[in-house]
């Protein structure tokens, strides 16, 4: 069985790399003092607050907080997991990774996975074949031909035929072993029959597009037809290993174009992804038969910085812009509208107008909000009412953008097309991040659910104190075995901080043990954050008293303890005043009276 890596293999791995050559590899650095800054790959941002650190392997946003080693660098940016990421950076320096026994839960888990994928890649080969080589396969390729594309494209992304055949894909995986209840439960590759027939297969008569995860593995398919009957299009359900939310077609294709050029193209349509990848415009991704999603933007942001949204210039493709234009600001993207004339897509105008033109529909690409802004003060009618909503739907779209600047020149902006006052625009506070948008005279608006990486958690003025201890238990064994001697729980008052006080306590006489931590899979990323963030800091910050770093934790501990009994009391006061319970009362009342006077010292 496969599974957990050896320590050992990770400390080697590590031993070999650097982590300023890996992160130059996705984003420029410059070195700065200790350190080396560029702009967060994570988060929108004009002034650089990313720093990498070589001498401790490690790198931490100053700005939304994020932060680790090596390893948990690449997860983040590739969207992999420990292991994965180990063994992609075990490549990179030649170091070949064996794994130890995983739990039987694991490996049964790890292992349906595989197969479904495998499932998947078989039945890919299966209609690619038939596209490329079979007399079935003929009216495939004519109309790929009428279309404009040949068998190199066909190759490039993997096309295949379905043919009419009502059970082809599901004997075939038959005969190559494969379980029908995996391939049809598991999949939905093959639906069951009815009366006594055999399963049939779920696509016929269709062009096959299969639809990778970001390392080209097959996990789900589109299937069109080929005529004017419908449903034109149909897809793989969700499985296992396919998830529309997440997943986005022709990302394998698009991402080192999208890393390059720090721009991508986003579409609607199978078609209109492969026509701009066949007009070299090799940066372009398309939504899988949804609206593009938070998860979406987290998955665009490893690659690329500015955005360009090309949907239908239809209602409905409106609609599908602001919703994509909602999930993306939020993760601080530069967001464009590409525009065409009505009727047509990407795929049509390429072949009626050519590259070139093209291009310079790209280059006149307009902000998306300002898109927003006109089209709702357009909807709004002359009324002052109408007038009115569409200058508040405005402005809370504002909240989405991270960016005070850009929040500042949109107000101006909707303040010159609709003649009120910036200053009245600026008093207007926008709703909580968290709370759900009015109904907008464009279309129904649903709150975004993507935010930038939170900040880690700050509990008062006891914070930093509680960070300068966390720094001294990492360099001074003899500050461990005080605090281990006086409790952990006597000197941190916030949860993420004591985690972290716990984990260094363990090892009393050890030199450095925070570094470790970083791999410590007991402690959550945002307790990891925390960690990075205090080793990547210049040691001569931490330069106070340690008496006086040990007062202020306790006291922040104490201040915490009085907050959460003074919040706990109004109930029991209610409590004793309905028993009537006087003698309760009044005790009460005392403790409230003692806990407001020393929280007010």
């Amino acid at each position: 069985m496969m599974g957990r890596i050896p320590e050992e293999k990770i400390q080697e791995i590590r031993e070999r790399l650097d982590i300023v050559e890996v992160v130059s590899s996705y984003l420029p650095l410059k070195r700065s003092g200790a350190n080396h800054q560029g702009l967060c790959p994570f988060h929108g941002e004009k002034t650089p607050s990313f720093n990498v650190n070589a001498p401790r392997q490690i790198f931490h946003c100053f700005g939304c907080g994020v932060g680790g080693n090596v390893f948990s660098f690449l997860m983040r940016m590739e969207g992999l997991s420990f292991p994965e990421a180990v063994r992609r950076l075990g490549e990179r320096v030649g170091v070949e990774v064996e794994e130890e026994t995983l739990s039987p839960v694991e490996e049964k888990r790890r292992e349906e996975v595989e197969r479904l994928v495998r499932i998947n890649e078989v039945a890919a080969d299966f209609y690619h074949r038939i596209l490329l080589d079979e007399p079935e396969g003929a009216a495939a390729r004519r109309y790929l031909r009428e279309r404009g594309y040949d068998g190199e494209a066909a190759r490039r992304f993997r096309l295949g035929y379905a043919p009419e055949r009502w059970d082809a894909l599901a004997k075939h995986l038959e005969t190559k072993g494969f379980d029908p209840a995996l391939v049809r439960e598991k999949l939905g590759l093959v639906r069951p029959g009815r009366d006594g027939r055999s399963d049939y297969d779920l696509f016929r008569r269709r062009l096959l597009f299969p639809i990778s995860d970001s390392r080209g593995q097959v996990v789900a398919f589109g299937g069109r037809v080929m005529d004017d009957s419908l449903p034109k299009y149909i897809n793989s359900p969700e499985s296992p290993v396919y998830h529309k939310g997440r997943t986005l077609y022709g990302l394998y294709q698009a991402k080192e174009g999208m890393r390059q050029t720090g721009e991508g193209i986003v579409v609607e349509g199978y078609f209109d992804q492969m026509a701009l990848d066949r007009a070299g415009f090799g940066n372009a991704v398309a939504t899988c038969g949804t609206a593009l999603t938070a998860e979406h933007a987290r998955v665009l942001k490893r690659y690329a910085k500015r955005l360009l949204l090309l949907f239908d210039q239809d209602s409905a493709g409106q609609k599908a812009t602001f919703r994509a234009m909602e999930a993306l600001l939020p993760e601080g993207f530069a967001v464009a509208v590409v525009a065409l004339e009505a009727g047509e897509d990407p795929d049509s105008f390429l072949r009626k107008r050519g590259t070139e033109a093209f291009r310079t529909r790209m280059q006149g690409a307009r902000p998306a909000l300002e898109v927003f802004m006109e089209a709702a003060l357009a909807a709004c009618g002359d009324s002052v009412e109408g007038r009115a909503r569409a200058v508040e739907e405005v402005m809370d779209r504002l909240i989405l953008l991270p960016s005070d600047i850009e929040r500042s020149l949109y107000r101006r902006l909707l303040s010159q097309r609709t003649g009120i006052e910036e200053d009245l625009l600026r008093r207007r506070s926008p709703p909580p991040a968290d709370a759900p948008s009015r109904q907008d005279p464009v279309r129904p608006v649903s709150a975004p659910s993507s935010r930038p990486p939170a900040r880690p958690k700050e509990t008062g003025a006891g914070t930093r104190a509680q960070e300068l201890l966390l720094h001294m238990l990492d360099g001074n064994p003899e500050i461990r075995r005080k605090v281990a001697g006086e409790g952990v729980e006597s000197f941190f008052s916030d949860e993420d901080r004591r985690g972290i006080a716990e984990r260094l306590v363990e090892d009393a006489e050890g030199e450095s043990p925070m570094q470790r931590l970083l791999d410590d899979d007991r402690l959550s990323e945002e307790q990891k954050a925390l960690v990075s963030g205090i080793l990547i800091r210049d040691a001569q910050i931490y330069a106070e008293d340690p008496e006086a770093i040990f007062a202020d934790c306790r006291q922040a501990v104490v201040r915490e303890r009085l907050r959460k009994r003074s919040k706990e009391l109004p109930g029991l006061i209610r409590q004793a005043e309905q028993s009537g319970d006087r003698e309760a009362l009044d005790a009460y009342y005392r403790e409230q009276i003692e806990i407001n006077r020393t929280l007010k010292k």
